[in-house]
């Protein structure tokens, strides 16, 4: 199905014209009744039914909504301009919003790409830009719209970890602007059969389930400290390295293996310890 436009006429001068139709045929039937005209009697009965039947066919179209117009099942066609028109007599005419709008999703509960269970919902504002789509190739399209999004929803938590440490990874925390992406596009794509177009889609909760919280709590803490703790050990390397390098460079100290080993092995140490280290001064042998 696609959306067309159908006939229509300005409610106020369709209204002038069918009072006039109906003078007319007024007028028409009352000289058949004195001159007992009997085709003059049926004329004015037909403008005067045709009139009735197009004064059943106004309809009024607010902003932002439009009017499916449907005749003993055929679809005609879509009003979407607003205010009063005339339009088929013995119609059919649903109305459909035309408005942005919005709802939030259940909290779902599904499993992350390691396989841990996770809570997420996401907001999804949406607007329907072809009527006849949403109105007969869908069922309830409104009923339609929550179902995919739920579904998509999971499919693209599934496809990522809820967390990790390592920059190259794209994770449902700390990426939520590529994964509420790649949800919206998702979205769209299920949604298209509906004539629907989505505006954005955000997730609004993310956490993991709560029997497992608290271990995955001690688990982010962990591999929080050992990430930090491999920053901390190649910066010190670094920094071992360029001491010693600068020191041997000026001539200042001419090292032995033995005393660069010691000397690696204290600068290690010091910029290592998440503690203050305690100066030793040698001061030489004591006999």
């Amino acid at each position: 199905m696609q959306e067309k436009k159908t006939f229509y006429l300005n409610g106020y001068l369709g209204i002038v014209l069918l009072i006039l139709l109906g003078l007319f045929g007024a007028f028409l039937g009352f000289n058949g009744v004195v001159n007992e005209n009997i085709g003059l009697i049926v004329a004015g009965a037909l403008f005067l039914i045709i009139a009735y039947l197009f004064f059943t066919s106004l309809t009024i179209v607010a902003p932002n909504q439009a009017k499916v117009i449907t005749f003993f099942g055929k679809y005609l066609g879509t009003i979407r301009a607003n205010g009063l028109f005339i339009t088929v007599p013995l119609t059919q005419k649903a109305m459909i919003s035309l408005r942005v709008r919005n709802f939030n999703s259940a909290k779902l509960k599904v499993n992350d790409v390691d396989g841990n269970p996770i809570e997420i919902a996401a907001v999804v504002v949406f607007k329907v830009v072809d009527t006849a789509k949403a109105s007969f190739d869908v069922d309830f399209y409104e009923n339609f719209i929550e179902i995919q999004s739920e579904t998509a929803i999971r499919h693209v938590a599934t496809k990522y970890p809820y967390d990790s440490f390592t920059d190259q990874d794209i994770t449902l925390r700390g990426n939520a602007s590529e994964v509420s992406e790649e949800l919206a596009q998702e979205l769209q794509n299920r949604l298209e059969v509906a004539g629907v177009e989505i505006i954005e889609a955000r997730l609004t909760h993310l956490a993991y389930s709560t029997e497992i919280a608290s271990a995955m709590l001690q688990r982010q803490q962990a591999k929080a400290i050992l990430s930090a703790r491999q920053i901390i050990v190649e910066g010190a390397v670094g920094m071992t390295q360029l001491a010693i390098a600068q020191l041997e460079e000026q001539s200042v100290l001419k090292l032995t293996d033995e005393r660069r080993l010691q000397l690696v092995n204290n600068l290690l140490v010091s910029i290592i310890t998440d503690k203050g280290t305690q100066p030793v001064i040698n001061t030489g042998d004591v006999e």
